[in-house]
């Protein structure tokens, strides 16, 4: 890990990195050593989770079978919740820097632009829509990240061969360089990829549907004189019966995917002697004949839409594409996944301290299953309207693109991959119900919404920042209570809290000035209370809550209630 250091002068070259294996003395106990919590993968998922459980004071193992970061660019699209995650595990902030910010897209149909799009047409954000990064970055950022916090012991070269499980442990079975060696873990988290492993090993698969297409996805190299916005061609003249997509990345790289049918030869499809001239042409068509280019990493896939079953077995809870995997289209499967890691973080600190019962990493599985359904929903819905199957579904489309370019009630059909959101939890079992009225979208479930306030330091801010305490190791899965407003409605809300006898993190906001739009947001007037989880979506909200109500919602959200 010396390589990462955050001090290091020199860029680091992260697809070169290579970290080494070392020997722990684990490996030489006379009987398994027990940890807490063993993450099992170190993609972006695994990282992400190590780094908040160090950060609420838990200990964790962190295998992984290899000794490097992704190779090529692989997921490139950051959503605004990822970064809002990624900024309390101390991360977003290079990644905004590095990446590159978009919030536009074009659909174009033929020769002809459509229309266009705006993933955040308001102001009042901190974060972007979306940043561009290759995912060798995230994980190499988060690997920094990870490498300052002495709670995460992480482990390359690992490779997890064998699971037993116990009342309450599970035992993995561990493959090195030196052999074999064995450890405990009250939980182990799967966090190892699509081709899990872990989910192998215990028997399971993801079910769903495997889609008959093949696309080609190329990192190209280029100093194209184009906009920051996603483009995406449906029968483009470059590249006629198929769809193509272009985005640009960091360093002058450009993300290119083109259908190719599932006749297509992948290994023929993959040789840079067969990608040239389909980017030669995609660059014609848009006006940049002269720009010169370069061909990096290349892939030739096909995709599913699938999930297990159930995301927990007994002591082994699965996150990321190890659970669930969707198509590329819409930028659904990291951010799902680090979602996934937002969930279970909490939840986990809150068991292994016993704060909670077992029963809340039940609630782990129920909402982000329902997230994953919601994700492969959308995510089908997109495949199936970008690779019509049928010629009827292909007049179908083509008519609503057609219709597109006059009518809007067209283009809310036009789905080029309906861009990741975070999910609103509506049933989860940890929400409260309402009691009083609302408006809007932020009810019990949902994430966060940020805006500008004015912070408890001084100067303006953001509220997403002033959620998270300045220390969590005292109180590591600490809830947030926001109040709004001044006067006498909202010294009541004050003290309905303070006689709630709960360790909450207390949070005042303006109803007017430069906590306007905040108020607004949440339908806020003095004395409302929103009542927040560790994770940062809503578990219950009032106009003037009382003790007991307070008590009472935040025990639902530990499942003590």
């Amino acid at each position: 890990m010396d390589a990462l250091a955050s001090g290091t002068a020199a860029p680091i070259d992260y697809q070169s990195l290579r970290f080494d294996y070392r020997r722990h003395a684990d490996q030489d106990a006379a009987s398994p050593v027990r940890h807490p919590v063993v993450v099992v993968g170190a993609g972006p998922v695994g990282l992400a989770l190590a780094i908040d459980l160090a950060q609420r004071q838990i200990p964790v193992v962190l295998l992984d079978n290899d000794c490097t970061l992704s190779t090529g660019s692989r997921a490139i699209c950051f959503s605004k919740r990822t970064l809002e995650v990624f900024d309390r595990l101390g991360c977003a902030d290079r990644m905004v820097a590095k990446g590159v910010s978009w919030h536009v897209g074009k659909v174009f149909f033929r020769d002809e632009q459509v229309y266009r799009f705006d993933l955040l047409p308001e102001t009042g954000h901190e974060r972007p829509a979306f940043i561009n990064l290759q995912q060798y970055y995230v994980e190499g950022y988060l690997s920094q990240r990870a490498a300052e916090l002495p709670l995460i012991d992480l482990r390359w070269n690992n490779k997890v061969v064998g699971v037993e499980q116990a009342a309450d442990h599970a035992l993995l079975t561990i493959e090195t360089p030196e052999g074999n060696y064995q450890l405990a873990g009250e939980y182990v988290a799967a966090c190892d990829g699509s081709r899990s492993n872990m989910r192998q090993l215990l028997g399971q698969e993801a079910k769903g549907r495997v889609f008959r297409d093949r696309f080609l996805i190329a990192d190209v190299t280029m100093d194209a004189d184009l906009p920051t916005e996603r483009r995406f061609w449906f029968d483009p003249p470059f590249h006629p019966r198929q769809s193509a997509l272009l985005h640009k990345q960091a360093d002058g790289m450009w993300r290119v995917d083109f259908q190719l049918g599932w006749d297509a030869d992948p290994v023929e499809e993959r040789k840079h002697e067969n990608i040239i001239p389909r980017v030669r042409a995609l660059l014609d068509s848009i006006g940049q004949e002269k720009v010169q280019f370069q061909i990096g990493w290349a892939s030739v896939y096909t995709f599913a839409c699938q999930r297990m079953e159930h995301f927990r077995h007994g002591r082994v809870l699965f996150a990321g594409d190890s659970a669930h995997g969707v198509s590329p289209f819409g930028a659904r499967g990291a951010n799902s996944g680090v979602q996934d890691a937002d969930n279970l973080a909490w939840k986990l600190a809150a068991v292994v301290q016993r704060e909670a019962p077992d029963a809340l990493l039940d609630s782990y599985a129920s909402e982000r299953e329902y997230a994953a359904d919601e994700n492969i929903r959308n995510s089908t819905r997109a495949t199936d309207f970008i690779t019509p199957k049928s010629d009827v579904s292909r007049l179908f489309r083509d008519a609503v693109l057609e219709l597109s370019k006059r009518h809007a009630f067209a283009r809310a059909l036009v789905n080029s991959g309906r861009l990741s959101v975070p999910s609103t939890l509506h049933g989860s079992p940890l929400n409260t119900a309402d009691v009083d009225a609302f408006a809007g979208p932020m009810v019990p479930g949902a994430p966060a919404a940020d805006a500008p306030v004015v912070c408890a330091r001084g100067g303006t801010g953001w509220l997403l920042r002033e959620l998270c305490p300045e220390s969590s190791s005292e109180t590591p899965t600490r809830f947030t209570a926001v109040v709004f407003g001044e006067g006498e409605a909202a010294e009541r809300s004050l003290q309905a809290l303070a006689q709630a006898d709960a360790p909450l993190h207390i949070v005042r906001v303006a109803a007017t000035g430069e906590g306007e739009l905040a108020a607004q947001r949440y339908d806020a007037r003095p004395g409302t209370v929103y009542l927040l989880r560790p994770d940062q979506h809503v578990c219950a909200r009032w106009r003037n809550p009382t003790p007991e109500a307070v008590r009472t919602a935040r025990d639902r959200a530990l499942a003590k209630a």
